[in-house]
């Protein structure tokens, strides 16, 4: 077996001497913070990429290493950091996993100096040069989720939840815009600060607009912290849930979910039942498969978020061979029921 890849903090990376071998990818992953839960999945799933980049000969023969950034910090934090180690030589492209506030403060920083592969679900609009979007836009993710949910679960009153920042705002845009469309109304709204403790306030949001339908755009720990306290409640069983950033660690976290009125819509999810389409489910399980090998029987979940990170060391990593990778075709998001601990796929239509 090929020996695994080098991760490096990202200061001890600035302060080694660089050698001419090596290629460095940095890794901008929430290793604090409320998307944190998700941090052991995607650092594997990072180093399942680099390791099979560098069985096969790695970037014309340089090896490639990742440089380790704790993106779950505040926006301004990050993105002083990433132009600094930039500054350093601390790595040749950036591969970033965080939320879209993060993101936009990281692409104000490095001001198209260097590439920088977003990979998780974006906010939309415009993009700075240099960045790369390997995710869905708010519409993409939700209207097809949206739709079926009206026509299926005749889901008609919806409140929508999120956290107060840029991606759950251009969500609730996007959603009011296709839900008016759908013949559906939004009857509530709200946004939260970070770190979300008592969702009480939210939960009386839901009852008090007699909402048939929650659309969730809190994410990580905020996320799971309202799914524990809507099933204590009582609400879980008569109101239909909706979210664009639940995947299998906050599904796990939660406790899982056995109503049937469960769902989420990512690009990628860990069914197991064999209902996705058989292309994704072959690539999905030769992808567990090969994650299992390398990190043994303890490994964390493949999930939505750690995907979309292996995906972009693969497209890194061809940037960096060549500086001029075809710009991927955003995956396209499912639409998923948890049933139990595991997600089982919807067709739409």
């Amino acid at each position: 077996m090929h020996e695994q890849t080098v991760l490096l903090d990202a200061w001890e990376a600035a302060l080694l001497p660089r050698r001419p071998d090596v290629v460095r990818v940095g890794l901008a992953v929430p290793l604090t913070g409320p998307l944190a839960l998700t941090a052991p999945s995607a650092l594997d799933l990072a180093g399942l990429a680099a390791d099979e980049t560098n069985a096969a000969g790695g970037v014309r023969g340089r090896a490639v290493e990742l440089v380790t950034v704790d993106s779950g910090r505040p926006p301004q934090a990050v993105a002083a950091e990433a132009a600094a180690l930039h500054d350093a030589d601390a790595f040749d492209v950036l591969v970033g996993f965080h939320t879209s506030a993060v993101h936009r403060a990281v692409e104000a920083a490095l001001a198209g100096r260097v590439r920088y592969v977003f990979t998780p679900p974006h906010e939309g609009g415009r993009r700075r040069p240099g960045v790369v979007r390997i995710g869905s836009s708010p519409r993409a993710q939700h209207t097809a989720a949206l739709g079926w949910l009206v026509r299926h679960r005749r889901a008609r009153r919806w409140a929508l939840v999120g956290n107060d920042y840029v991606w759950p705002k251009a969500v609730h845009r996007a959603a009011t815009g296709v839900l008016g469309g759908l013949g559906a109304e939004v009857v509530g709204q709200a946004l939260v600060p970070l770190g979300v403790d008592d969702p009480g306030a939210l939960l009386d949001l839901v009852r008090r607009t007699r909402a048939d339908a929650v659309l969730l755009s809190l994410v990580g720990r905020d996320l799971v912290t309202f799914n524990r306290e809507f099933a204590r409640a009582g609400l879980d069983r008569r109101v239909v849930r909706l979210s664009g950033a639940l995947e299998e660690n906050g599904l796990y976290a939660a406790g899982g979910d056995s109503t049937g009125e469960l769902y989420a819509c990512m690009p990628s999810f860990a069914a197991a039942d064999g209902t996705v389409d058989a292309a994704d489910d072959e690539g999905q399980l030769a992808l567990q498969e090969r994650h299992a090998r390398r990190a043994g029987p303890t490994a964390p979940v493949v999930c939505a978020y750690a995907r979309g990170v292996y995906d972009g060391v693969r497209l890194a990593v061809a940037l960096a061979e060549d500086g001029a990778a075809p710009r991927p075709a955003p995956a396209v998001p499912r639409l998923a029921l948890a049933d139990g601990l595991a997600f089982r796929a919807v067709r739409p239509g």
